[in-house]
């Protein structure tokens, strides 16, 4: 069986507290992409997400340590919700594309 593959972006910066991790996670195949429905647009650009390939599970680990992360596709959000790092009703969809929000307080 295939690895799904998604684009992972990890940035970091300083709060002068620790240094923390803003991750970005698309499904492979949105990358680039625009969805509208309504008054809202869903844009997965590459200066947010285009970091490095990897499958599935390899995202789910990097996003174990995220203070936050926004995650796009099918795919990741699946997984997400599997790994107990998503719960199903915070999921929102634009033309049918899933999108979540990983927020550490």
């Amino acid at each position: 069986m295939r690895k799904e593959e998604v684009y992972i972006k990890i940035q970091e910066y300083d709060d002068a507290e620790s240094v923390k991790e803003v991750i970005g996670v698309c499904d492979a195949e949105l990358l680039g992409k625009r969805f509208r429905e309504g008054n809202i647009t869903l844009v997965v650009n590459e200066e947010f997400f285009k970091g490095f390939k990897a499958s599935t599970e390899e995202a789910i680990e990097h996003l174990r340590n995220a203070y936050t992360a926004i995650l796009v596709g099918e795919k990741i959000v699946k997984e997400a919700i599997k790994a107990g790092l998503v719960h199903p009703d915070s999921v929102l969809t634009v033309e049918n594309v899933p999108f979540a929000q990983i927020a550490r307080m």
